[in-house]
């Protein structure tokens, strides 16, 4: 995953962390795309804070892959329906998810 910084307060770095540059977002998800090929670049934390511009270009630049809904981010998410408007206006279709094999313990 990729994530964004996102300001919470308490944490200890808090007071000297800054601001990432969206450019420089962009760079590091095509660093991935290009080091790690068939992996999975994942845009996660930090997306509310990031404009549909700057999720186009993270896309474009090899992000295939984003956390939709609430359930595994200490951060929120775009409502689910925001993401489904962009990923339709960007022409990304969403592939349907699927189950992994369990695996039983030994």
């Amino acid at each position: 995953p990729v994530n964004l910084w996102n300001e919470i307060e308490g944490v200890p770095v808090q007071a000297r962390a800054q601001a990432v540059d969206p450019f420089a977002l962009v760079r590091i998800v095509a660093l991935a795309r290009i080091l790690m090929p068939a992996s999975v670049v994942r845009l996660s934390a930090g997306r509310t804070g990031m404009s549909d511009e700057l999720q186009a270009l993270c896309f474009l630049a090899g992000a295939n892959s984003i956390f939709v809904g609430d359930q595994l981010l200490t951060t929120g998410n775009p409502a689910a329906w925001k993401d489904q408007d962009l990923l339709t206006r960007l022409g990304i279709h969403i592939a349907p998810a699927q189950a992994r094999p369990r695996v039983a313990a030994e």
